[in-house]
Parts: structure tokens; sequence; C-alpha cells
């Protein structure tokens, strides 16, 4: 048996411990920034593509606003809307909503809306809508969700925010026709928020601001 002590033995474990402590918070500390800044790069190119076509000079992530509920947007929890900018005027607002109402669950979507009210673009970021049918939602599997890019409240009118099945102007899924007709429920709901609300959405950046 060894005579060294017991107490010997634990100061060397102790200072391993320690050294191994230390190693772990300096590595910390050295990714933490970059880790943080990989995120908001990878948000922001995730947001960009609802906002096709628009010019911007801002991070789209840099003046955010959330708007508890109730709100009267798709879904019951707090909405985020990014407010993008070209120097200080407002370009568009970007609304991360999601419908409820999907066939197979809730669908988060991002839809972007331009100050003269039109769409700048749409795109699901989470769904579970069965395969080879409601997924064709996603940018990724088809390219349905850009038939909405440039339309409004005025074009088509509101009664025509439906799949034509239903008598309105945009093309369904074959296949399919919840999983689509939730989509546009939602992407008219959020314009009609959108036209009631823009000037205090973009005044209450300014309050930010301030």
């Amino acid at each position: 048996m060894s005579d060294r002590p017991i107490w010997k033995s634990g100061v060397t474990l102790g200072s391993i411990a320690a050294v191994c402590t230390a190693l772990v918070a300096l590595t910390w500390q050295l990714t933490a920034e970059r880790i943080e800044l990989n995120k908001k790069l990878w948000l922001e190119r995730s947001l960009q593509p609802a906002l096709a076509g628009l010019f911007f000079d801002s991070p789209v992530t840099e003046s955010v606003l959330t708007i508890p509920p109730p709100h009267g947007l798709p879904g019951t929890d707090a909405v985020v809307v990014y407010r993008v900018y070209a120097g200080d005027m407002p370009v568009a607002a970007l609304f991360d909503i999601t419908a409820r109402d999907g066939y197979a669950g809730p669908i988060r979507m991002l839809v972007g809306i331009a100050m003269d009210g039109k769409v700048s673009g749409v795109r699901v970021i989470e769904h579970r809508e069965t395969p080879g049918l409601g997924d064709r939602i996603d940018i990724l599997k088809s390219d349905w969700v850009l038939q909405f890019d440039g339309h409004s409240l005025s074009d088509p009118d509101v009664a025509q925010w439906a799949i034509k099945r239903d008598g309105g102007d945009f093309d369904q899924l074959t296949g399919a026709s919840v999983t689509p007709r939730a989509v546009i429920k939602a992407i008219k709901e959020t314009l009609i928020y959108f036209s009631a609300n823009r000037d205090a959405i973009f005044a209450a950046a300014s309050e930010d601001a301030s």
C-alpha cells in the first residue's frame, strides 16, 4: 500500500480539476463571441429571402418589435416583427407568425411586407405537413410560396385571398387543400394587420431609438 497521504492525492485531483475548469472557462470566453456572431449571421441569412427585391442597408435584426397577444395576427403567441430600413426610411416589416390551422399542426412562417403593402416574400420555416403533399409549402420542395410575391390586399381583392377551389386567385397544392388554406389565411391576416398598424409599427421603432 502506498504511504502517500490521502490529502496529497486530494490536492492533486483538486488542482487538475481547477486547471480543467479554467481551460473550459477560457475556451468558452474565447468562442462565445464568435458563436453569437455566427448565430446572428445565420439568422440574417434565413430572414433575407422574404425581403427579396427590396433595397435596405441595415441588418434585418437591428430593429425588432415584439407584439404581445391579443394582436389580431395569426397565432396566439407574441409575434416578432423585424423592421427594415434604408437609411432612416422604413422599407418593410418582416413578420414571424404561426398559422395554427395547418393539416398536421402549426405552420411557422415569415411574411415580408413592403411599405406599399405588397408582399416581398413568404418563407415557411417550421411545419409538420405531409411529405409529398402539404410539405410543398417549403421553398426547398416547390416554388408554391413564390406566387404571393408582389401581391397586396388590393391585388387581388381581400375576398380573393383564397385558393382557386374556394373561388380565390391562388393555386392550391395537388392533393392538399387544408395546408394552403392555412398559409393563405395567415398571409391575408398579416396584410390586414400591417395595413391597419403600419404607422404604429414604425413609430414604435422611433420610440425605441429615443
